[in-house]
């Protein structure tokens, strides 16, 4: 049974992945927080140079809205992919995922809300 430390490490690890390999680039900074049933993953510095050049060169809705239809559209793409790896390391079922990112901060947050709240073994000392 993994610490509930372990699970998270894993999940960022998971979506550190995900992010270099459909996304282009990895984040320069990722947490991952297990909180009962909830899983939230926080991604920093995320935009690659082109999404930045395009946020910048557009007008401000626009660019944003493009980017987070385009983002979004990923995300969902990878959904299946996303959930498996979620359900493997916390050995229970992905009931949904809710995606968002900041064209202004470049910082990305995925949430799964879980099926029930993983069982993980305690690492606090006696």
């Amino acid at each position: 049974m993994k610490s509930q430390g372990e699970i998270e490490a894993a999940i960022g690890e998971g979506i550190r992945r995900f992010e270099q390999e459909y996304m282009g680039r990895g984040p320069k900074d990722i947490h991952t927080h297990l909180l009962g049933d909830l899983l939230v993953v926080r991604l920093q510095g995320v935009l690659t140079a082109a999404e930045q050049q395009l946020v910048k060169a557009l007008p401000a809705e626009k660019g944003r809205d493009l980017l987070k239809q385009v983002r979004t559209h990923l995300v969902e793409t990878a959904r299946p992919l996303m959930e498996a790896m979620v359900e493997q390391v916390t050995g229970v079922s992905v009931l949904s995922l809710h995606h968002d990112i900041s064209t202004k901060t470049g910082e990305e947050l995925v949430l799964f809300t879980l099926s029930t709240a993983p069982l993980f073994r305690d690492t606090r000392k006696k």
